[in-house]
């Protein structure tokens, strides 16, 4: 999370709440980001997966479903790292 220093007069108050709320709505939205996926993952490993593997396999279907969003985690966690590194 981004680390916002209070402002330094009632001058910067505006601005201090502005990033503020910025921050928390990325977060907020991240979230609700994060929710979608986490949906499409189990979808997708309930429709494709379950049925290579069998109905009565519930713990080998969450094993891989656990690999795939620490995998898109590590993945998209990356490529924001490289992003960021290219704009310092």
């Amino acid at each position: 999370m981004t680390k916002i220093n209070p402002p330094q007069s009632t001058k910067d108050l505006p601005k201090s709440v502005i990033k503020q709320m910025t921050a928390l709505a990325t977060s907020g939205f991240g979230l609700v980001a994060a929710l979608a996926w986490n949906n499409v993952i189990k979808e997708t490993v309930d429709t494709y997966i379950k049925p290579l593997i069998g109905q009565g396999s519930g713990l080998i279907s969450l094993i891989i479903y656990a690999v795939l969003v620490t995998a898109l985690a590590v993945l998209v966690t990356l490529q924001l790292s490289r992003l960021e590194q290219k704009f310092k």
